[in-house]
């Protein structure tokens, strides 16, 4: 079974290499693509004020992260769940860049980007042309967005779960499995179908007691079939 880790960040800002930080993070592991019970949540205290345009996006303030972790004591226990698995992300680069800037600080390895699976790039290949932000997505997809008025790593990353299974066809695959077996049947029952019949001989002894049966009931339906054989 494979292992997956699903995740966003939410920031300061755009630009991790102008001193935008991380300040809050969400994982999902995922197993063959399909979310498990494990995530990983937490909000981080960025070590500078949170401007009041990204208050504006993710409704996170100045007052809501203090007292809470930075980032290098949360960066083992992320790491760890993180572990070797590929890591899937919507515009997977923007939180790459991000993390790497927090872990470079630290003085830990950046990510290697041949783990990331970007949804924004598979969605682009699916539906080129079209909208593709995670809203749009939610929407083509018929997945509820009433919760999301603001954005929110943990509901985001909830939300491109469902995405990502409707891009990797994860929906389907029960279907997949309740029409393999369907086939079986079908299967099974053509080749019972297309057995050649039996004969089978009523011995004579056995033809005229039942014959003498029959004669004591009124029009009886035997008098319509033939005994000499059955299928």
């Amino acid at each position: 079974m494979t292992r997956s880790v699903l995740f966003d960040t939410e920031t300061t800002g755009l630009d991790p290499l102008h001193g935008d930080r991380i300040i809050e993070i969400a994982a999902i592991e995922l197993r063959n693509d399909l979310p498990t019970d494990r995530v990983f949540h937490t909000l981080i205290d960025p070590e500078r004020d949170i401007p009041s345009d990204a208050t504006r996006i993710h409704g996170i303030t100045n007052a809501d992260i203090t007292g809470k972790p930075i980032f290098a004591a949360i960066a083992d226990q992320l790491l760890d769940f993180f572990g070797d698995s590929p890591l899937v992300a919507h515009n997977a680069g923007f939180d790459f860049g991000f993390l790497d800037a927090e872990l470079g600080r630290i003085n830990r390895p950046s990510l290697d980007r041949a783990r990331m699976i970007d949804t924004l790039a598979l969605a682009k290949t699916r539906f080129p042309g079209l909208p593709n932000s995670l809203d749009a997505l939610c929407r083509r997809f018929n997945i509820d967005l009433s919760l999301r008025t603001t954005h929110n790593a943990l509901l985001d990353c909830k939300l491109l779960a469902a995405v990502y299974i409707e891009l990797t066809g994860g929906r389907q695959r029960g279907l997949e499995l309740e029409t393999a077996s369907l086939n079986a049947s079908a299967v099974e029952y053509a080749t019972i179908a297309d057995r050649t019949p039996r004969l089978i001989a009523v011995p004579p002894a056995e033809q005229a007691a039942h014959a003498d049966f029959i004669a004591k009931i009124k029009d009886p339906v035997w008098l319509n079939a033939d005994f000499t054989q059955t299928g």
